[in-house]
């Protein structure tokens, strides 16, 4: 009986191994597979166990206010740690480049236990950017055993830094079979009051979501006097819908600049069923996240990424994702020119999405079960 176990803290870690332990589910008898959630984002992860049937064998529950990452590292290290001590296990399966991820990783190298690494490879080769993620992910893949990358591009990131292609396992994102369940669920945008009008709004949609921590200070303040300025540009042409995160140095800025802007609206963060109904609704998406660069070419929706550079430049290769930067006008310019051109907009709304096609999980559980310990 082989013996997993999945650590994860955040919201899109959540939605990204949701689809895996669905699958390792189908092989009870082969696979008993525990969950630990470190609760790094408490409130975001909480409805989206409800919304995958996940149930939780540990949860470390860290969360603080404000919260630093030196925190969240030697807490995750920690107890991941005496789980690792008190139960034998073959795998840990980490997802990503969160700073749980990295700790958990790191505490089962500590105790001798096999490191899986979902999404492996990823690289901007600048620490900085994305910060801390660019780091988590190197640390990680420097101890993993398996290494399942979404693209035959991380694959290569991955030889080139000597892991061998033997350990690797090319297998598309799982959060495209996330994404591909979650939005064949019926949703009515009725079910929430501050969504219901704008749903039923005839503008085209521009969905929001900014967040990272080297967009703290001014960049936020940036992407937000570009919302302002395309808001009022545009009001009887286009609307914003900006889930925004619960972190004070987003919200603070967020709020004081786009509140009470008739064709802006500001919500709490939305839970991945109606989020991702969103992302179908909308005209294109404006972000700095990673994830949502995957998902939204699944569902035909150019992508301006509001960051420096990008680990995902599969998606800038194809041509479904731009990064635009954190610059007010640059930020405007861009959209403008997709509300305007429509060859430019059809172009990228067409792209066949290069990071996977729903069966991602399907292949990861097929290499665990071949491997021999």
């Amino acid at each position: 009986m082989l013996k997993v176990l999945l650590v994860f803290g955040t919201r899109p870690e959540v939605i990204k191994m949701a689809p895996l332990i669905k699958e390792f589910k189908k092989y009870a008898d082969r696979i008993e597979c525990k969950v630990c959630i470190s609760g790094q984002h408490r409130q975001m992860i909480d409805p989206l166990l409800k919304l995958f049937d996940i149930k939780v064998d540990y949860d470390l529950n860290i969360m603080q206010a404000n919260q630093d990452l030196e925190h969240i590292n030697t807490s995750v290290l920690r107890e991941i740690g005496k789980i690792l001590e008190a139960e034998k296990f073959d795998y840990v399966f980490v997802q990503g480049d969160t700073t749980t991820a990295m700790a958990a990783a790191l505490a089962a190298f500590y105790k001798k236990v096999k490191v899986a690494h979902v999404e492996a490879g990823l690289r901007t080769f600048d620490k900085f950017h994305p910060y801390p993620e660019e780091v988590n992910r190197k640390i990680i893949d420097s101890v993993a055993d398996l290494y399942f990358a979404h693209t035959q591009l991380a694959q290569e990131n991955l030889l080139k830094e000597g892991v061998r292609k033997k350990d690797i396992e090319v297998t598309g994102n799982t959060v495209i079979d996330a994404l591909l369940e979650v939005t064949d669920k019926p949703f009515d945008f009725q079910a929430i009051p501050k969504l219901a009008a704008f749903s039923r709004d005839k503008r085209k949609l521009i969905l929001v979501t900014a967040h990272r921590r080297e967009n703290f200070g001014q960049p936020i303040r940036n992407i937000c006097e570009a919302i302002k300025h395309l808001a009022a540009e545009f009001s009887k042409e286009i609307i914003f819908i900006y889930p925004v995160h619960l972190n004070p140095n987003i919200r603070r800025p967020v709020y004081e600049i786009l509140e009470n802007i008739p064709n802006v609206l500001l919500t709490e963060p939305l839970e991945y069923l109606p989020f991702s109904h969103l992302l179908k609704r909308c005209y294109l998406v404006l972000s700095d996240s990673g994830g949502v660069q995957e998902e939204a070419p699944s569902l035909g929706k150019p992508v301006l990424v509001m960051r420096q550079t990008t680990e995902r430049p599969e998606g800038i290769k194809a041509g479904c994702v731009e990064v635009v930067g954190t610059d007010t006008k640059k930020v405007i310019g861009s959209i403008r020119k997709l509300l305007k051109d429509k060859k430019k907009y059809q172009k990228m709304s067409r792209v066949k999405n290069p990071y996977g096609d729903g069966k991602a999980s399907q292949r990861i559980v097929k290499r665990v079960l071949k491997e021999k310990l």
